[in-house]
C-alpha cells in the first residue's frame, strides 16, 4: 500500500510549505492577525471553479450546523475552512500529504476555527475512522489520484453513517487521454480517471445511492474561459502551493476541458443501511 501511494504523495510533496505561507501572507498583516476563510480562497481552494464550487457541493449535500463532516484529500484545508465558518458543523480532514496538513493547521490558526477544525495525515483507502463516524463525506478533485476507487468509495461508506450524504465533485475521463501535467499529476503514472458511468457504478456498487448527478463540463469550461479572459491571477494563488509550474498545470487542465478530453462531475449519495450494502 505505502509503495503504490509514494507517486502520488511525491507530487503533493510541497517541502516548505508552511514558511512560504508564511512569507507570502505577511502581505495581509502580521502573524498574530487573524485571517478569514474568504482571504485564503485564491490559495486554498484546489479544485476547479475554486469556492464557487465547493459552495454549489455544501449547498446540494445540504450540510447543516448539527453534521459532523469528514473531507477527504483536504489539502490545505481551505473547503474545511469554508464548511465550518458557512454552516457550523464540525469538519475533519485528512490527506496523504504531512506538509499540506501542517499548512492546513496552520491556516486554521490563522483564522481561529482550530476547536472546530482537525486534520489528520492518512490514506483515503485507510481511513483512521471507527464505522459510522460522520454524517457527511467531501471529495473533492481527490479521485483521480485513487488506482484502487472500488475500496476508496467502500471505505468512504464504512465512516458514513446510515443515510449519511457522500458529496463528490471531480474530474472524469470524456474523449481521449489527457495531456500532461496536469494540477493532479505530471505524468500518466499517477492519473487514474474513470469515465462518468465507471464513476457512478464503482460509487453505488459501494453500497450508495444517488441524490443528484450533474455534469459540470460547461460549467469548468465557463469558468476557465473567464481565467483566460481576466487580468493575471490574484496573489497568493495555488503557484505558492504547487510550485513555479503551476501555471502549465492549470492550462493543460483547460486545454484538456475545451478540447472535450476531459469533464467535471457533481453528484451526491446517499449511504445505504449496513446490511444491504456490498461487504468488502
Amino acid at each position: 500500500m505505502t509503495d503504490a501511494l509514494n507517486p502520488v504523495r511525491d507530487h503533493y510533496r510541497a517541502t516548505g510549505l508552511t514558511e512560504r505561507l508564511k512569507a507570502v501572507l505577511a502581505g495581509l498583516g502580521p502573524d498574530d492577525q487573524r485571517l478569514t476563510p474568504r482571504q485564503l480562497a485564491a490559495l486554498d481552494q484546489f479544485h476547479t471553479r475554486g469556492l464557487p464550487a465547493t459552495a454549489d457541493l455544501a449547498r446540494l449535500a445540504g450540510l447543516a450546523a448539527n453534521m459532523s463532516v469528514l473531507d477527504v484529500g483536504a489539502g490545505i484545508g481551505g473547503p474545511a475552512r469554508f464548511l465550518a465558518e458557512t454552516y457550523g458543523c464540525r469538519v475533519t480532514g485528512v490527506d496523504l500529504s504531512e506538509p499540506f496538513m501542517d499548512a492546513a493547521r496552520y491556516l486554521t490558526e490563522r483564522t481561529g476555527q482550530s476547536g472546530q477544525i482537525s486534520f489528520q495525515t492518512a490514506s483515503a483507502l485507510e481511513l483512521p475512522f471507527d464505522d459510522g463516524s460522520f454524517d457527511a463525506v467531501l471529495l473533492q478533485h481527490v479521485a483521480m489520484n485513487v488506482s484502487d476507487r472500488s475500496r476508496l468509495y467502500r471505505e468512504i461508506r464504512r465512516v458514513l453513517k446510515a443515510g449519511g450524504r457522500f458529496a463528490t465533485f471531480d474530474v472524469v475521463l470524456k474523449g481521449g487521454e489527457p495531456h500532461y501535467p496536469v494540477p493532479w499529476a505530471r505524468t500518466p503514472a499517477t492519473s487514474f480517471l474513470l469515465t462518468p458511468a465507471a464513476t457512478r457504478e464503482a460509487i453505488e456498487s459501494a453500497g450508495f445511492r444517488a441524490l443528484a448527478w450533474q455534469d459540470d463540463t460547461e460549467v469548468a469550461k465557463a469558468w476557465i474561459a473567464e481565467l483566460r479572459a481576466a487580468a493575471p491571477p490574484p496573489s497568493p494563488n495555488l503557484g505558492v502551493v504547487m510550485g513555479p509550474d503551476f501555471a502549465q498545470l492549470a492550462a493543460n487542465l483547460g486545454r484538456n476541458l475545451l478540447e472535450g478530453r476531459l469533464g467535471v462531475l457533481t453528484a451526491v449519495f446517499e449511504a445505504a443501511e449496513m446490511n444491504t450494502r456490498q461487504e468488502a
